[in-house]
């Protein structure tokens, strides 16, 4: 099974050495192929804050699940799936890690499932172009002075269907943002936002939550044990902007 995401990594050498944050990609497939999936790691997380990628997301999980760190290889293939669910490959990686850490996926509302298909992007330019194509067939046949048609309706439902699907798919976009996941093992969930709060119990890295508040370093998050609060270096959101 390793091997397999071994050789998605070496398969994106090829796809997006050119299309990625410089030296630092190439620097991480150098260290990757070395063996050295620390420094590759090192190496990937910074390509990502230089400029984030499909790519450098997708090899920063495949090494951080190399040096043993399932919470990060989880974020970072979430993040690229968020980027570009198009793409197969973090979809895959993420499967065969939930299976071998015996992890549950965040439980999706259908607004939310619906919102995955495509990058958030995409429903944006979706939405408007619904809106245009409605108020283009309303309006242009009244300034060029036609009489109403069927091609006419055809067109003003064909957008407002898309602007309103669209726009749930768009709530499903803003409203997946809020779900994150541990990054580290043995994680308290605590009662209050405080060092020396009372713990509820422990979390595995990788598993998800829905943050409802942020206060301070402390983010308050929803999960299966229930509410707790969590510090922000243990857990962070999906969305990589």
């Amino acid at each position: 099974m390793k091997k397999i995401i071994l050789f998605a990594a070496l398969l994106l050498a090829v796809n997006f050495c050119c299309a990625s944050s410089g030296n630092f990609f190439e620097d991480g497939l150098a260290a990757a192929d070395a063996g050295s999936f620390s420094d590759a790691a090192d190496d990937f997380g910074k390509a990502v804050k230089q400029d984030v990628s499909y790519g450098a997301l997708l090899n920063l999980g495949i090494s951080e699940w190399q040096c043993g760190h399932a919470g990060p290889a989880i974020l970072a293939w979430e993040r690229a799936q968020w980027l570009d669910p198009l793409d197969s490959r973090a979809a895959q990686n993420l499967r065969f890690a939930r299976e071998t850490a015996q992890l549950d996926a965040p439980e999706l509302r259908w607004y939310e499932k619906t919102s995955a298909w495509l990058p958030p992007d995409y429903w944006i330019w979706i939405s408007g172009a619904g809106l245009w194509l409605m108020a283009g067939a309303f309006v242009l046949p009244r300034l060029l002075r036609r009489k109403k048609s069927g091609a006419q309706q055809f067109l003003i439902a064909l957008g407002f269907c898309l602007f309103v699907f669209s726009a749930a798919a768009n709530y499903g976009a803003a409203s997946r943002a809020g779900i994150g996941f541990v990054l580290k093992k043995n994680t308290p969930l605590l009662l209050t936002p405080t060092s020396g709060a009372e713990v509820i119990s422990t979390l595995n890295a990788g598993e998800p939550a829905r943050v409802q508040r942020v206060f301070g370093n402390y983010f308050l998050i929803r999960t299966e044990f229930g509410l707790g609060w969590i510090e922000r270096g243990r857990f962070d959101l999906i969305n990589p902007r």
